[in-house]
């Protein structure tokens, strides 16, 4: 067996980062053997200090947050870096080139699933600043697909969603029925896939139970993640 290089997770909010994180370790046992997987290291700040920066659109101190937690897992021996947390994104654009390892982008993983599968209009769910920003938009155009988002009262409802409920694990009916609707609003307007791209969005709604084809953001990273770590 090749060594496996180790993973270091930039972890922003702990539902997000614990999903990517349970998914290396339980796909790694089904490459790898049972029980078995490459050696995982996370750190975060408390999501507080990334939320006060968001909310003043203050990306670049944002990134140096991010940054900052590479610089000790590198430390640490991570050789592959991610952060499950697609609206911070935004922020590692701005400095992913400065990390002495090397970072997946989130956007481009999902592309490259969408692409995969011939997908041309993506339904974008998120955060607001997800979703009203251009990670998404910009990235997805260079391959040639468009995109779509909620109407505004639907984008911040889908927000309160996520900041008051699953950012602390706390999963509801009402939420999911909500999500569910959203989804199926999306196909309507003509969305032949729609990204989960909230890394906490799985917890409601799944690839299995979706109203139409859907990308799971964060455990697309953490394939990700998995296949670089044990790429000979």
């Amino acid at each position: 067996m090749n060594r496996l290089r180790p993973i270091g997770i930039v972890a922003v909010s702990a539902a997000g980062a614990a999903l990517c994180y349970s998914t290396i370790c339980a796909e790694g046992a089904a490459i790898l053997g049972p029980h078995d997987h490459p050696t995982v290291m996370m750190h975060t700040h408390p999501l507080a200090r990334y939320m006060r920066l968001i909310e003043e659109e203050r990306w670049a101190e944002a990134g140096d947050l991010l940054l900052s937690s590479a610089e000790i897992l590198v430390g640490a021996g991570a050789e592959i870096l991610v952060c499950p947390d697609n609206t911070l994104h935004q922020a590692l654009d701005l400095v992913h080139d400065r990390a002495a390892a090397r970072w997946l982008h989130i956007v481009d993983e999902v592309a490259e699933v969408a692409t995969m599968r011939r997908v041309k209009h993506l339904g974008i769910l998120g955060t607001r600043y997800l979703m009203d920003g251009p990670v998404y938009r910009e990235r997805l155009a260079t391959r040639g697909i468009t995109c779509a988002i909620p109407p505004a009262a639907e984008r911040e409802r889908l927000n309160a969603i996520i900041f008051d409920d699953l950012v602390y694990g706390r999963v509801e009916t009402s939420s999911r029925n909500y999500v569910r609707l959203l989804i199926d609003q999306l196909g309507a307007r003509g969305c032949d896939a729609v990204v989960l791209g909230c890394t906490e969005i799985p917890l409601l709604v799944t690839e299995a139970d979706s109203p139409i084809p859907a990308i799971d953001s964060t455990r697309t990273l953490a394939r990700a993640a998995l296949r670089e770590s044990t790429r000979t």
